[in-house]
């Protein structure tokens, strides 16, 4: 018998309860959990047929129930996925290919010729021919049969904004002792309806995904074209009574940006799940006020430890004046706050590096040991045993109340006028002004220049003498600038190098 952690059996299990619930809301149609578990299996039996099993197979589709079944095909084929954005370069299909050495490549009947072009060297299976492939019961059985749950389910590349793209891969145990205890902690039922908003190629969507497979929900694919028409998102959320909303920061700034949101919409969502940076409290409070009878949650977690390890159900009545928190570790994992030394740090008020261990933390990046062996180590609180952690980079320090608040990024942290600065401190001095609606400042490390970046109606000129209330001489910027928009990167997080590039390109002569 399969082991409860091949996250197939999620949704197994949900078909046997009930086949006929909608599994799958796409711009096509509507999917039940017969007709999607049909699917996976006829694709799988094709990638069987193709020797898939124990490799990785490359899925450049839309997102869609097609792209979905092909995602999960693929594990009925006793192979692990690697989820590509359709309108990903060519260099960046090119690295992922040359890491993962032998991978099949699927791709919708639309972007074939777009990845032959990529990928000239391989051949390119086409997910709709797939699917008209008969299923074969026992070549399943025997693909599947070697499959444990320490076996990889999943690669997802990382946005490479600064650097290469490593590819993080993750287990079926690791994604069923996170999905069991996320399914748990929220409480979610098959009446949900998850509002999809991140592409498959991005790990907010392994919670969409798995956790309503698991408790046999449906699963809304919101198509991304909505994301730049805010009004036409929220009547599409509405339409679709969606229920549940795990949700890129990024993503929500978009309706309570643009004004969308207002009492009495919405009504139907009763969780709201956002992770990806930090949210701006005005932007908060704007979904706040939409939602009065609605749960918020804060969650944290890198990609590396599979989705989420901390989370924080947000009081409607705190004012926060230290940050909305991280909050608290899941119960399948621990979060260890680390000093520059390695001492846990149990002060509150003192910073320190997040750091977790547990059955979540993904097994390695992908042809790239090196990488690998600085982020993935042994736990430097015991010596006893092999207890493999995560070091994720992120500063965070402690609250009165036990709980764990944001402090930047140790890549994030920069030497500037003689003096250590993080920039979300200077994110959140601004934020805090009235008519800034979101900010980001970046680091121009050529000019040696601190520029801040915002959204919002504030007089630019006025800002700085505004800001001086707040912040030091020694962290106010050299520029201010009003943007439209933020640019996001491939991971729905604001792209601090990109504002820079767009407005203060390298070629550009500062002060003539």
């Amino acid at each position: 018998m399969l082991s409860r952690t091949n996250v197939l059996t999620y949704l197994e299990d949900s078909t046997r309860r009930d086949p006929n619930a909608t599994a799958v809301v796409d711009e096509s149609g509507t999917y039940t959990y017969a007709r999607l578990l049909e699917d996976t299996q006829r694709i799988g039996t094709a990638l069987a047929s193709r020797g898939a099993s124990g490799s990785s197979v490359i899925i450049m589709l839309r997102k869609s129930e097609l792209a979905l079944a092909c995602m999960l095909g693929t594990l009925q084929a006793g192979a692990f996925y690697v989820p590509v954005d359709t309108d990903a370069p060519a260099h960046r299909l090119q690295h992922m290919a040359a890491t993962l050495g032998d991978a099949l490549v699927v791709a919708g009947e639309k972007n074939v010729d777009a990845v032959h072009q990529a990928l000239p060297e391989r051949e390119v299976l086409v997910a709709e021919e797939l699917l008209r492939h008969p299923v074969d019961a026992e070549a399943l059985e025997a693909a599947r049969s070697h499959v444990l749950s320490c076996d990889p389910a999943y690669v997802m590349f990382t946005s490479g904004s600064t650097g290469t793209p490593k590819g993080v891969a993750v287990s079926h145990g690791a994604i069923a002792s996170f999905v069991d205890e996320f399914v748990r902690t929220f409480g979610f039922t098959s009446e949900d309806r998850f509002a999809n908003q991140a592409p498959f190629d991005f790990d907010i969507s392994v919670k969409d995904v798995y956790g309503s497979l698991a408790v046999g929900a449906t699963l809304v694919l919101v198509p991304r074209e909505l994301f730049m028409q805010p009004q036409a998102l929220v009547d599409y959320l509405e339409k679709n009574q969606v229920t549940v909303m795990v949700w890129a920061v990024a993503a929500l700034c978009i309706a309570s940006a643009y004004h969308v949101l207002s009492p009495g919409r919405l009504q139907s969502v009763r969780q709201v799940l956002f992770s990806g940076e930090v949210i701006p409290r005005k932007h908060l409070d704007a979904w706040l006020k939409c939602l009065p009878n609605t749960r918020f949650v804060n969650l944290y977690g890198p990609t590396e430890i599979t989705c989420n390890c901390l989370y924080h159900v947000v009081d409607r009545t705190a004012a926060y004046p230290q940050g909305l928190p991280l909050g608290r570790s899941f119960g399948h994992c621990e979060v260890l706050l680390l000093d520059e030394a390695d001492h846990l740090v149990t002060e509150p008020g003192k910073l320190g590096e997040l750091v977790v261990r547990g059955p979540s933390v993904a097994l390695c990046y992908v042809g790239n040991p090196e990488a690998t062996a600085r982020s993935f180590v042994q736990n430097p609180l015991n010596s006893m045993y092999h207890d493999r952690v995560y070091r994720t980079g992120d500063l965070a320090d402690l609250l009165d109340s036990g709980d764990l608040v944001f402090r930047g990024r140790r890549d994030n942290q920069i030497k500037y006028m003689g003096h250590r600065i993080e920039l979300e401190e200077v994110d959140k001095a601004f934020e805090d002004l009235p008519g800034v609606q979101r900010c980001r400042c970046a680091f121009d490390t050529r000019r040696q220049r601190l520029r801040v970046f915002f959204e919002g109606t504030a007089d630019e000129a006025a800002l700085p003498r505004l800001v001086a209330d707040t912040l030091p001489a020694s962290m106010r910027p050299s520029s201010i600038t009003r943007v439209d928009s933020m640019p996001l990167n491939k991971n729905g997080k604001v792209d601090r190098a990109e504002l820079l590039r767009t407005h203060f390109p390298t070629k550009s002569k500062e002060g003539r």
